[in-house]
Parts: structure tokens; C-alpha cells; sequence
């Protein structure tokens, strides 16, 4: 994963290095070369051969040229300014070169240097250590549930007990409750029987 980033990284880094250049350079080159051209004896063949398609004195498709319809043909002149070079454009991409990339990271190299099999076993490592931490993880998780099943179940029993012991005092209450209520009414039978009356 770690090589293949640098990899990407370096492989970006030289195609922006070659397009800078590129940029930099390829007006200059071509106006060279095309100066060249125009003064050997092609280039009369040449600008006879596009007469026909821009007409006298018309407007050339190229800024910077002028096509002359006549048989001699005068040199071309470039009204292009001068051109710039890398170094005073991209001073930091003057210096970059491709040979030594990645040099400077002994990671990097480490890791360049490794063969596919040495590869191959450090990602099978990766993958178990990545098993073994996610297994770790899942009976941690285990352990917690089961603590806490534990944890309820008391409570649960604890409760039954509670109210086992609430049902006993409730029935001994009732129980208790009917035997007053038992003595109450003998009790009031016999003050009717001596004559009391409810006010």
C-alpha cells in the first residue's frame, strides 16, 4: 500500500517535471526549427503550396508569420518574444531529476528492493494481524455481554426474591386482616345483643 502511493506520487511528480518542460520549451524549439525550415529551398514549395488555400496576402493560421503569394518567398520573422527558460519559470523543477527519486527515503528503497514473495508474506502478516485484532475485538465483546448477562441475571434473581417475600407478607396480611374481621363482627353482634345502636 505504502509502495504504491510512492510509486504514484514519483510517477506524477516526473509527468509534471516532462510537461513544465514541454510548456517551457516546445515554442521556442518549434520557432527555431520552423526558422530553419523557411530558409532552405523546401520551405519555397512549401509556402507555394499554401497560396492557393489562404490567398495574396492573406492571414497564415500560424500568429507570427506572414505567407507571402509571391514565387521568392522573403524569411519569415517571428514576433514571438523570447524565450523562457526552465530555470527562470520553475527554478524548483530545474532541479528535480528522475534518477535519485525516492534515494532520499530508505523506506522506500527498503521496500523497492523486496522481492514479490517477501511482498506476498507481509500482506498474508497484514491480513492475520488484521484477523487476530478484529477476533481480539469480538471476544472483548463477548466478555462484556457475558459480564453483563451475569450482571442481570442477579438483579433478576434478586428481584424473584423481592417480590417472593412481598407475596408472603401479603398473604400473611390478608390472612391477618380476616381474622380481624372475623373478631370485629362477633364483637359487634354481641353489643347489638346487649342493645348498642348505630348512632
Amino acid at each position: 500500500m505504502r509502495r504504491s502511493g510512492a510509486c504514484v506520487r514519483c510517477f506524477c511528480l516526473v509527468v509534471l517535471a516532462v510537461a513544465s518542460a514541454l510548456c517551457v520549451s516546445g515554442p521556442a524549439l518549434y520557432w527555431r526549427y520552423n526558422k530553419s525550415f523557411s530558409s532552405s529551398s523546401s520551405s519555397l514549395s512549401l509556402s507555394r503550396s499554401f497560396v492557393p488555400f489562404f490567398g495574396s496576402g492573406s492571414i497564415s493560421p500560424l500568429p507570427g508569420l506572414r505567407w507571402r503569394s509571391t514565387s521568392s518567398c522573403a524569411p519569415c520573422t517571428c514576433d514571438c518574444p523570447p524565450p523562457l527558460s526552465l530555470q527562470t519559470v520553475a527554478p524548483a523543477l530545474a532541479n528535480v531529476s528522475i534518477t535519485d527519486c525516492g534515494e532520499s527515503d530508505p523506506e522506500l528503497h527498503k521496500e523497492l528492493g523486496k522481492q514479490p514473495a517477501e511482498l506476498l508474506t507481509e500482506e498474508l502478516k497484514l491480513h492475520e494481524a488484521v484477523i487476530e485484532e478484529q477476533s481480539r475485538h469480538a471476544n472483548a465483546s463477548l466478555a462484556d455481554a457475558r459480564r453483563l448477562a451475569s450482571q442481570y441475571q442477579h438483579e433478576v434473581e434478586k428481584c424473584n426474591m423481592a417480590t417472593e417475600a412481598c407475596e408472603e407478607a401479603r398473604e400473611r396480611s390478608q390472612g391477618s386482616l380476616a381474622k380481624e374481621r372475623k373478631i370485629t363482627a362477633l364483637w359487634e353482634k354481641r353489643a347489638r345483643q346487649l342493645g348498642w345502636q348505630d348512632a
